[in-house]
């Protein structure tokens, strides 16, 4: 392991002389003999370098420049104040994630709320709690946000998704931008500009410009570039048409990690500039004034800085066929590589390996056969009552987590110079069943 943070592990990892995995300088056997496993652990210095690395490298070429994190990754308190610390704010989807923002003590003004059929009650919500920005996606809810935000002393300010019609090199489910999807107005149709003269007819609402988001998990910047090129140019026609002064613009986030051995991420610096040109250049080229850029990284930030951690239980030795090697996790914790075929790797984690690799496929504990976390890996001889770590699994697990089976979801720790804080407790049997009514049998 190396302590590079541009690795798929975090930058504290190390090895000791036993063979066990340290993380934040904590040994993975004290971790889950005082916290159980599955185990979900965060590096505190990673998620601050990456924070520090985005943050800095928009602010160094384009100084009008912020960014706010994208909550869909991965929501806890702890997690918030940290990047409220490093000068972060918050992009929200729901109600529930503008709650959590709220009560982690985010800056309501540095809130943007995103949704592709927010509800009335959401809107509502977000007016009422002084949200600095609602991203509009479609026309549904033009009219009941004027409406809603008529009794303010103020407008509400609002920006409207576009869908640029950019296809991206990344799987079907996370493509956002092109033609056929469900989020933001679609340009060449025509309803985007019908969106923008909707909202200029509203009083109470003060546009300020235009989002887009094309996809995620991307490495190469160029589809980013085109899409600012695309939304300038289409803030261009808006402003002589409707009299529309840009002042923000947003092409999203979606900057791509490495999840195992060989894989790319995104070279964030040269993201950065390559951003920063196309804005300059659409700007001077359009003579149009430097808006705000707002950039919305979530994954890259706290993809790298988590572990999961898993005991080894089963092993079962199919001659002809494959080993599998049954966790105390899976789908539950954990749906990306069923949901979409999403690859990680993983390490022992708890003592020196001992003999040949063995090819292995690392499967869940639950009842169905797609509960595969890792298929086809090469890793040591595997024991019952080992530990299995697998790295870059801070984003899009635990807040994509399930209690499929009645699973109990996992506890989460923050690991810093030595010391481990429990973030997130683990569920208990009477979580499960603390919603369900039961009928009077009097």
């Amino acid at each position: 392991m190396h302590d590079d943070f541009t690795t798929i592990w975090p930058v504290t990892s190390k090895r000791a002389e036993t063979g066990e995995l340290h993380l934040g300088g904590v040994g993975v056997n004290a971790l889950a003999e005082r916290f159980g496993t599955p185990l979900y652990v965060y590096d505190e210095r990673t998620l601050r370098q990456r924070a520090r690395l985005v943050r800095d490298a928009f602010a160094a070429v384009y100084p009008r420049s912020r960014v706010v994190y994208a909550g869909k990754a991965f929501l806890n308190f702890a997690l918030l104040r940290i990047l409220r610390e490093e000068g972060y704010g918050l992009d929200v989807v729901s109600g529930g994630e503008l709650h959590a923002g709220l009560r982690a003590g985010m800056p309501v003004d540095h809130i943007t709320f995103h949704g592709n059929n927010k509800g009335d009650d959401e809107l509502a919500e977000a007016i009422a709690a002084g949200v600095g920005t609602i991203v509009v996606d479609n026309e549904h809810e033009i009219g009941p946000l004027g409406c809603l935000a008529a009794d303010r002393s103020e407008p509400v300010r609002v920006m409207l998704r576009l869908n640029p019609g950019i296809d991206v090199h990344t799987h079907a489910k996370i493509r956002t931008g092109v033609a056929d999807s469900k989020f933001g107005m679609p340009i060449a149709s025509g309803f985007a500009e019908r969106a923008v003269a909707a909202i200029q007819r509203h009083t109470t609402l003060d546009f300020v410009g235009f989002h887009a988001h094309i996809g995620s998990q991307l490495v190469d910047a160029a589809s980013y570039v085109e899409a600012i090129d695309v939304l300038f140019a289409f803030a261009s026609t808006m402003r002589q048409k409707y009299g529309v002064a840009l002042r923000e613009v947003s092409p999203g986030g979606g900057f791509g990690i490495a999840y195992a051995p060989g894989d790319h991420e995104a070279d964030i610096g040269a993201w950065a500039e390559a951003a920063s040109n196309a804005v300059l250049a659409a700007c001077a080229r359009l003579d149009l004034p430097l808006p705000l850029l707002t950039v919305e990284p979530g994954r890259t930030i706290v993809g790298p800085a988590g572990v999961a951690l898993y005991r080894v239980g089963a092993v079962k030795a199919l001659p002809g066929v494959r080993t599998y090697v049954s966790v105390d996790g899976g789908m539950a914790d954990n749906i990306r590589p069923t949901l979409y075929g999403a690859r990680y790797t993983a390490a022992l984690a708890n003592r020196v390996p001992a003999g040949n690799p063995e090819t292995v496929t690392i499967a869940g504990k639950y009842c169905e056969s797609g509960d595969l976390l890792i298929e086809d890996i090469a890793l040591p001889p595997l024991l019952p009552g080992d530990l299995l770590a697998v790295p870059a699994a801070g984003a899009y697990c635990l807040s994509m987590a399930s209690n499929y089976n009645l699973a109990l979801r996992p506890a989460v720790v923050l690991v810093n110079d030595g010391e481990a804080r429990l973030i997130r407790r683990r569920e208990r049997y009477d979580d499960l069943i603390r919603y369900d009514v039961v009928p009077d049998e009097g």
